[in-house]
């Protein structure tokens, strides 16, 4: 099916990405997956060609662009390439850091982070899980208590995206512990902050090379000046910008789905078994033929969701969908491409086997699979009260 929400400028834009990853990432990243850890100039060189801080506005050093089909068109161009350690860390940094501090920040925070951020130099995170806490942000046992001009903040963190890179942290705690959802708010807290270390490199199933980490609050003492939004607030600020993650998610796998078809398209009619390409099998036409008809279904629902997005009428509900059949969907092909591939799917120097490591995370970050079920399940309810 013909695609139509690209124009010009995102296919001009499509360009630069292409160059950028074949200079600055792809002849580094079997380095970088072995070592755990992505190099810093990669994000340096990244702010330098605008392939991270789109949405920075031009009065603090960014583009200013808005629009989101050009994150999209990095989302598809990391998965063509099977970059998608580095993916994960821009997609922390550009879908949900930075449309925080926009939106959040003072115009005196915004001066201070914004401009490291569309630069590469400031790398961020957001910690909200916790050793006990999942996706229910209400367990969060964090805290933060005011003392004069500071708040001392208290807790553990883990499974922190760009953990062991991070500048910046934006941290939900809990302030008033008698408020129910309206006792938390989020704190940002910087590299040097006495009581603020770093554990555990965490060893994961896949995205090898994306830095994950422990990390630990001990008596930090946070300025005042670095409370984030509104105190209080805090739920109700994750849970206003929890769509565009997950819609960015959404994208992620749509993205990896397809390329994971493109790479074994190309593979079974390169491959030959019994005196024939694999591909000329009726059971692996079957197979594509079905891949590509999820893929085209499910990409004509991606794009509207990005063009709502884009329009600010992406609802919480939507985005839930977006995600969880976009990310189980992607578990799907991956899978099946590797059966495709045989033995050499198993194989790390194919693509299509990072790729079978790397999606297994999809369905769990950015909320459950069944924690998105409950949502759109509770507006059906409601909506038929």
């Amino acid at each position: 099916m013909r695609r139509t929400i690209f124009n010009q400028d995102h296919e001009a834009y499509r360009e630069t990405v292409r160059e950028f990853l074949a200079r600055e990432v792809i002849p580094y990243y079997e380095e970088w997956e072995d070592a755990r850890l992505i190099d810093r100039a990669a994000w340096l060189a990244a702010g330098k060609v605008g392939i991270t801080g789109l949405a920075v506005p031009e009065e603090f050093g960014g583009p200013g662009e808005s629009d989101y089909r050009y994150r999209y068109v990095v989302a598809e161009e990391i998965a063509r390439t099977g970059t998608t350690s580095f993916g994960a860390g821009l997609g922390t940094q550009d879908d949900i850091i930075i449309p925080y501090i926009c939106d959040l920040g003072t115009e005196e925070q915004k001066q201070r982070w914004l401009p490291g951020m569309a630069g590469g130099e400031l790398i961020c995170a957001i910690a909200m899980t916790e050793p006990g806490t999942g996706s229910d942000l209400q367990g969060i046992k964090t805290t933060a208590v005011r003392d004069g001009d500071h708040w001392v903040l208290n807790g553990q963190k883990t499974f922190i995206t760009n953990g062991i890179h991070a500048d910046l942290v934006i941290v939900a705690a809990r302030t008033d512990p008698g408020a129910g959802s309206r006792g938390y708010s989020l704190f940002v807290v910087e590299r040097d902050m006495d009581g603020f270390t770093r554990g555990r490199k965490l060893k994961k199933v896949g995205l090898a090379g994306q830095d994950t980490a422990e990390l630990s609050f001990v008596d930090v003492r946070v300025p005042a000046a670095n409370l984030l939004g509104t105190e209080g607030r805090g739920l109700m600020h994750l849970m206003e910008r929890l769509p565009r993650e997950r819609l960015s998610i959404a994208v992620g796998a749509i993205a990896s789905a397809r390329a994971a078809y493109e790479w074994t398209k190309t593979y079974v009619f390169e491959r030959k078994a019994f005196g024939q390409s694999v591909g000329d099998f009726q059971n692996t036409r079957f197979v594509l033929a079905e891949i590509l008809t999820e893929l085209d279904v499910t990409q004509t629902y991606i794009d509207q969701a990005v063009l709502a997005l884009n329009a600010g009428d992406l609802t919480a509900v939507e985005a839930a969908q977006a995600k969880w059949w976009a990310s189980e969907l992607q578990k799907r092909v991956v899978d099946r491409c590797v059966q495709l591939h045989g033995g050499y799917g198993y194989m790390m120097e194919y693509p299509i086997a990072r790729a079978y490591v790397d999606s297994r995370i999809q369905t769990i970050y950015g909320g459950t699979t069944e924690i998105m079920k409950e949502i759109i399940g509770r507006e059906i309810a409601r909506n038929s009260q």
